[in-house]
């Protein structure tokens, strides 16, 4: 049986694949395209994408212990294109990786403050992980959905545990440093 820190290590590994996989593909677009008006939640992919990296800032801070908070959203839109902001979603997506890492049973059960400005929210470290995921997901998706109104094809989103996407995926693990025995390894 596998540990559920286990479980949680290898979300974050697929929420870092699938935002690489989403943003390369964003890649193949224009500034214009990027910033364009869409039908979602957020007015363009370039509004979606940038509201995903605040969101993760906020979350990974306060599972690092920080106290970063409402500053998160100083600027909504800090990254209007594309390059800049892959380059800062890897790097959060990195920490979240290594928070993910570090987990042990007792730790997922442990409180995590999260400041929200004149309060500060307390939530299990495994509730608050699920609810990142979740975030992540959910406008991932909507970005998919604008992207397929574009010229560019939207790319798969949900093969990470298929055998027979392991080529592609070995590629894309190369390109992020990984191995196949670093993301399925059993054990911290």
């Amino acid at each position: 049986m596998v540990a559920l820190t286990q479980t949680y290590r290898a979300m974050a590994y697929n929420n870092a694949w699938a935002n690489h996989r989403l943003l390369t593909a964003c890649a193949a677009l224009d500034d214009a395209a990027f910033q364009a008006p869409r039908v979602g939640f957020f007015p363009s992919l370039a509004a979606t994408l940038n509201h995903i990296l605040i969101v993760d800032w906020f979350y990974v801070d306060a599972l690092e212990g920080g106290s970063l908070g409402p500053a998160a959203w100083a600027d909504e839109m800090p990254f209007p294109h594309l390059g800049a902001l892959h380059a800062q979603q890897r790097a959060v997506d990195d920490r979240l990786i290594a928070v993910c890492e570090a987990l042990t049973d007792q730790a997922l059960g442990e409180v995590v403050r999260v400041h929200r400005g004149e309060l500060t929210q307390i939530e299990r470290r495994d509730r608050l992980l699920l609810h990142l995921f979740e975030h992540q997901i959910h406008h991932r998706g909507q970005a998919h959905g604008m992207l397929s109104s574009t010229s560019v094809a939207p790319p798969q989103l949900d093969e990470f545990f298929s055998e027979g996407e392991a080529p592609l995926r070995a590629g894309e693990f190369a390109q992020l440093g990984w191995t196949e025995e670093m993301v399925w390894r059993d054990g911290p």
